[in-house]
């Protein structure tokens, strides 16, 4: 699909291939997918340890890119996930990335669908914390309360950190500290919270070269098998 914005950033857009040099869209595009990005919805492409996002902003004459650094790999958190919720943190490392430099994902596999769907720690709360509790183990339980008490940590830090957006910072603080009072109320048997604490203690679109050389011979077979692993690949 051919672009027909003049004012597109286009420039920008084929130096991350996602437009072409003939001004088309890359084909590893939807229409749909085309259409959600010209009204806003974010581009998420993984590889490895490394994510970068793409948003159109100022009435779509500017692209917004965001680059962020796992602390694991991806194909490995994909493949823990399948046997058990795997956590993650994203670093934003984007030289504007101020306190957001750092998000909390779980993954979490959908046996139905046969995907693993990835939940944030804010944007996904009550969702991810319902999933938690029907569960109804322990072990999960703890694993959860840990993880939104270290995100709850990060982000008091960061309100002494930058009081100018302390307000902002307190929208998210309240959401996890939310989120730990709605799981401290768990209520599970008694033999499963006799063990806990005894146990020791995370549709995207995976391209790897979306960000690197637009002109980069693809490597189809891979990105197929990546993309049937990934839950969404737009958002707002």
């Amino acid at each position: 699909m051919k672009s027909n914005n003049s004012t597109l950033p286009t420039e920008d857009l084929k130096k991350y291939g996602i437009i072409e040099a003939d001004n088309s869209f890359s084909k590893k595009l939807t229409p749909d997918d085309i259409q959600k990005f010209l009204q806003g919805f974010i581009i998420v492409a993984d590889n490895d340890k490394r994510r970068i996002t793409f948003q159109l902003t100022g009435n779509n004459t500017q692209l917004d890119v965001n680059m962020y650094e796992r602390d694991k790999n991806l194909d490995a958190i994909l493949g823990k996930s399948k046997s058990g919720i795997e956590y993650s943190d994203i670093k934003n490392i984007s030289p504007d990335g101020k306190y957001k430099e750092l998000e909390k994902k779980a993954f979490i596999y959908d046996a139905l669908l046969k995907i693993v769907k990835e939940y944030d720690f804010i944007k996904d709360a009550a969702e991810l914390t319902k999933i938690i509790a029907e569960r109804k183990n322990a072990v999960d339980t703890h694993r959860y309360k840990n993880e939104l008490l270290q995100l709850k940590s990060f982000l008091q830090d960061k309100i002494e950190e930058y009081p100018e957006i302390a307000k902002e910072i307190s929208v998210d603080l309240n959401i996890v500290s939310r989120e730990i009072s709605s799981i401290e109320s768990i209520s599970l048997p008694e033999e499963l919270k006799q063990k806990e604490g005894k146990e020791d203690i995370q549709l995207n679109v995976n391209d790897p070269d979306m960000y690197q050389d637009a002109n980069r011979e693809r490597d189809e077979e891979f990105e197929e098998q990546q993309e049937a692993e990934r839950s969404r690949g737009f958002r707002r």
